[in-house]
């Protein structure tokens, strides 16, 4: 067949399918029906890093261009259309006055995308997921019914399964959402120099108290007694008397820059990460508070750079993120160890805590911490090395995050999530011709 070569943010492993770009939701619904024998997956912004948006030899179902937003209405909530960017959507509302529950890092996401992931923020532990905030959706399943869901009723069932369900019960056609007041659109941000991890996750638990939103960078190329040498930026929404005088309290420019060039060697490699993380660790402040800072700088700095993926080269990068719960701890200081002496490194490696686990059976965020990073698909010995984390994550009640994920053996997928039954029990009922497929789903073993 002839089509479009699709790929996850990750860049490592393109499959071909034959992509629709619908103008309205009807349309949906004929590009379900016509689907042939491989079934339909939907796809928004492409920002998932595997192959949860790809489909190979079958169909796609770009979302993109179905992208309404209706009116807030005095509780804080609005019905969007599932092709909605966070991008379109915070540039709407932030100048009225509202953000949105859960903000992950990129404004590239599509609504649709955020509840299929159950996408997570620098608030989980205030907050949780971005499933707890939707109050309910009209979802085209495979069978071609759309149903209206919610997590009261109607079939709270199949709203627990499609949120962090990763598109496999369906197309997320609207959905109403709860946004939260801001008092401006700046942030007060803390930021502080840690000098090992144990400090780091002390700093952390100490910081949940006091601040709604907070994150750790890590130095993933330090060892020793610098291991998990890291910058925490803690903050919460700014009042507007914190501003400058005629300052606009919602104003929301966020910047955008020029693309990254393709590097066809790859710019990001062991000596070039290790370079960026000592300047980048050095620059930093030893402790900074109550520094303003706008939604784009706090939220979504790798935004302010199109394309960045493509640093990495033409053979990507993968991303691992897990979480442990706090019996295993000692796991994220573990695998620090294990990815320093791969010499795997990473300039973009994150801690965060994470509050009560969410609803779905295949929600990733439960109680404690996660680990992510991302590293150069080139890596010698990187699979192996991942492959032995994914063992000892699941060893101790841990999961990895399918969002992000391109390589997870199918085994492993039953112990991360137990409650996996649960989902193929609502797809088969809503799905029983298997017209939803995802490449994702394949290689799991889910369709």
């Amino acid at each position: 067949m002839t089509g479009s070569s699709l790929a996850g943010w990750g860049l490592t492993a393109p499959t071909v399918a034959e992509v629709k770009v619908p103008a309205c939701l009807s349309e949906v619904g004929g590009h379900l029906r016509s689907a042939g024998e491989r079934g339909l997956a939907v796809r928004g912004l492409g920002r998932s890093y595997g192959d949860a948006a790809q489909n190979a030899g079958g169909t796609v179902v770009d979302m993109t261009g179905v992208d309404g937003v209706g009116p807030i209405a005095d509780d804080g909530t609005l019905t969007v259309q599932g092709g909605v960017s966070l991008d379109t959507l915070l540039r709407r509302v932030v100048p009225q006055g509202w953000f949105v529950s859960v903000s992950p890092g990129t404004r590239q996401v599509t609504v649709g995308g955020a509840i299929a992931c159950d996408v997570h923020g620098k608030n989980h532990h205030r907050d949780g997921s971005w499933g707890d905030h939707v109050k309910s959706f009209r979802l085209l399943t495979g069978d071609g019914q759309i149903r209206e869901v919610g997590p009261q009723g109607p079939d709270p069932e199949l709203y627990r399964a499609t949120v962090g369900g990763m598109g496999l019960t369906g197309v997320i056609l609207e959905a109403t959402i709860a946004l939260v007041a801001v008092p401006s659109s700046r942030l007060l941000v803390d930021t502080d120099r840690t000098p090992d991890l144990d400090t780091t996750l002390d700093r952390l638990i100490d910081g949940e108290a006091h601040h709604r939103y907070s994150v750790a960078w890590i130095d993933s190329t330090a060892s020793g007694r610098h291991l998990g040498r890291s910058i925490i930026t803690q903050g919460d929404f700014a009042p507007a008397d914190a501003l400058a005088e005629g300052d606009d309290p919602h104003q929301f420019r966020p910047w955008s820059g020029p693309a990254a060039p393709p590097a066809p060697g790859g710019l990001l490699n062991r000596h070039t990460i290790r370079a960026f993380n000592e300047a980048w660790f050095r620059r930093a402040p030893i402790a900074r508070h109550d520094e303003l800072q706008s939604i784009s700088t706090f939220f979504h700095p790798l935004d302010g750079v199109d394309r960045w993926n493509r640093l990495y080269g033409p053979r990507g990068m993968v991303q691992w993120q897990m979480v442990v719960p706090d019996s295993g701890t000692q796991v994220v200081g573990m695998a620090m160890e294990r990815l320093v002496a791969a010499g795997a490194p990473s300039f973009l490696s994150v801690v965060k805590r994470f509050g009560a686990g969410d609803i779905g059976p295949l929600s990733f965020p439960t109680s404690g911490w996660t680990l992510a990073v991302d590293l150069p698909a080139r890596t010698h010995g990187l699979p192996d090395v991942l492959d032995h984390l994914d063992e000892v994550v699941a060893e101790v009640g841990g999961r990895i995050y399918l969002a992000k994920d391109s390589r997870l053996h199918p085994q492993l997928l039953p112990v991360m999530y137990p409650r996996l039954g649960e989902l193929v029990a609502v797809r088969d009922r809503v799905d029983p011709e298997g017209r939803i497929r995802t490449d994702l789903g394949r290689r799991l073993g889910l369709c």
